[in-house]
């Protein structure tokens, strides 16, 4: 009887009538059906991820586990003895880590509320993870809310955590298996897993950001020390180079908030950081916010000093910090990335290197490499590995250390069939693979098994072409810098010209163009008629968003780089909506 009249509920949100339900558990019955094709008559049990799929999953979540273990230790211990069970997933739905009462194991394993459940809501329905990670926000989908009839009995309330950068990173979900009837029973359960959540972004934030400062918000001066609501992290220009979701909603006010410099947004510039320390009371650490209000905020310094350039470049070759951060300006995209292959470096987790010809992928490798301090260092070009090179060992390989697989779309299929055996005959060997394929392509086109690519792709890096890069005048310099001693120089013109190319040869045609200019320059100074033509853009169309990001919103160079004048790009901003960021 429950059943049927579940079914006809839905039905008439189909038809247009409210339930009377929170709207997000509307919207999610309507995608159930409309975009998922699923039949609320069905009672499917749930989908659980094979040991292969989950083994790549909790590789890839690794770094977030870690960073969640504590708080969900906390919370654990705040609902034991109520039946609760939490459950930590990934991005895409699924379970990588798990706490619960031993004595219902088999119970909870049988409703998918343990390790390897996948909740993603084209495969669960309407559901607490499902529809977090859809709405990016907090939900409750109590009992019958489910689109599912074999989980109206359940109540599972979720809360989105986010990555530095503002990209959902993983869910938190409490949930029981049986609750009672009215769903203001979970609001306690609510507020629980939201500071739960936002506690996993404070301990993230402040793990990534050691060798940076870190500007802490509250409301309240008694808990600004002990329990923030809100942080970023900012470079030494005080530019904001990470933030929790919360700073981003209290700072940002719909606009951009990574990238932007702090006096921008508050009543402060990062020189004054260091009255905002601890030696001051809390109450007189005041920070005025843009919309007239203020709150109480708390600055923690960069554990180590930072050096001059000049120095780092001379010393840290051989810190994470130096390796890593020598790749890239003030790039969001790779900031995000680099920050990824810095808390992967010392683990043992399987990379995948991807972007397109001569954007850095090798270089990277290594760098990584270096950073995690491991042995030897044995690279391959995979279209001329032959299966006895892996047999027992690569040449010059012995014990631990870094095996970088390049071009791995290209591995005979052979070779193939014996690297995985390898791999596992060696686990102190680390692989490293890059490819120019995207990697669903290598498993949908069958570029390689499906039992190597899992191997092999334990956490998947995405380098940026350098159209798509902001930071190309910081590469300019530093390229000259770095073969040149900096004696020479560009003039304004010829940056421009630069600036404005698609170069599809990346950082290779980049270094290449360079060399050649500097070769032709008849004094220290670079000039238009020194440059080589450019590269015929590619055919692959680029968004304009993507193209006025990396050009900083000048139309002028925006135009150039597209090949269009400056009208059309103004034309083609207003007709698909396009705002410059604030």
């Amino acid at each position: 009887m429950v059943a049927h009249h579940h079914v006809e509920e839905i039905e008439q949100v189909l038809d247009g009538h409210p339930s009377g339900r929170d709207s997000y558990v509307d919207a999610s019955w309507r995608r159930c059906v409309e975009l998922y094709g699923m039949d609320p008559t069905r009672s499917d049990p749930a989908h659980i991820v094979t040991d292969t799929e989950f083994r790549a999953h909790r590789e890839q979540a690794d770094w977030m586990i870690g960073a969640a273990r504590s708080g969900l230790q906390s919370l654990f211990r705040q609902v034991a003895g109520q039946n609760y069970v939490l459950l930590l997933t990934d991005a895409k739905g699924v379970c990588v880590d798990f706490f619960g009462d031993d004595l219902f194991v088999d119970e909870l394993r049988g409703a998918g509320l343990y390790l390897g459940s996948n909740w993603s809501e084209d495969l669960a329905g309407t559901c607490g993870v499902g529809a977090c990670i859809v709405t990016g926000e907090p939900v409750t989908v109590h009992q019958d809310d489910h689109f599912g009839n074999a989980h109206t009995g359940l109540s599972c309330t979720s809360a989105p955590i986010y990555d530095s950068l503002g990209q959902l990173a993983a869910v938190l979900d409490i949930s029981l298996l049986r609750s009672p009837t009215p769903k203001s029973s979970q609001n306690l359960a609510m507020s629980l897993v939201t500071a739960a959540a936002r506690r996993v972004e404070m301990a993230n934030l402040m793990a990534a950001s050691r060798r940076e400062w870190v500007l802490r918000f509250s409301s309240s001066p008694e808990f600004l020390d002990v329990d923030p609501e809100a942080a970023v992290s900012l470079d030494g220009s005080g530019r904001v180079i990470g933030a929790t979701r919360a700073a981003t909603q209290m700072l940002a006010r719909g606009g951009k908030l990574i990238g932007t410099r702090i006096d921008e947004l508050l009543g402060l510039s990062v020189d004054d950081l260091p009255d905002l320390m601890r030696d001051r009371p809390t109450e007189e650490r005041v920070v005025a916010l843009g919309d007239g209000g203020a709150v109480f905020g708390h600055a923690i310094a960069p554990q180590a000093p930072r050096r001059s350039q000049a120095t780092q470049s001379a010393s840290s070759n051989h810190t994470r910090g130096g390796v890593l951060s020598a790749f890239a300006g003030s790039d969001p995209t790779m900031t995000r990335l680099l920050a990824q292959a810095e808390r992967l470096a010392p683990t043992h987790v399987p990379l995948m290197i991807c972007g397109e010809s001569g954007s850095g992928k090798t270089k990277l490798a290594r760098a990584i490499h270096m950073a995690s301090r491991r042995g030897g260092f044995t690279a391959v070009d995979c279209a001329g590995a032959r299966p006895e090179d892996f047999c027992p060992s690569p040449a010059g390989q012995s014990g631990p250390g870094t095996l970088l697989l390049r071009h791995i779309e290209d591995l005979p299929p052979e070779t193939a069939l014996v690297l995985p055996g390898f791999l596992d005959a060696h686990p102190d060997l680390r692989p490293v693979a890059t490819t120019g394929c995207d990697p669903s392509d290598l498993l949908s086109h069958e570029r390689i098994p499906a039992k190597l690519y899992f191997r092999l792709s334990g956490s998947v890096l995405n380098v940026p072409p350098l159209r798509e890069r902001q930071d190309l005048g910081w590469l300019l310099d530093r390229l000259l810098r770095r073969r040149f001693g900096g004696e020479l120089r560009l003039t304004p013109s010829a940056r421009a010209e630069l600036l404005a190319r698609d170069w599809p040869g990346n950082l290779r045609e980049l270094g290449n163009v360079l060399d050649v200019a500097c070769a032709l320059a008849e004094t220290t100074v670079i000039d238009l008629p020194d440059l080589p033509a450019a590269t015929e853009a590619r055919d692959k169309e680029q968004t304009l968003e993507a193209v006025l990001d990396a050009c900083d919103w000048n139309m002028a160079r925006a135009a150039r780089r597209l090949g269009v004048n400056r009208s059309t790009v103004l034309r083609r901003i207003r007709k698909e909506g396009l705002r410059a960021p604030d």
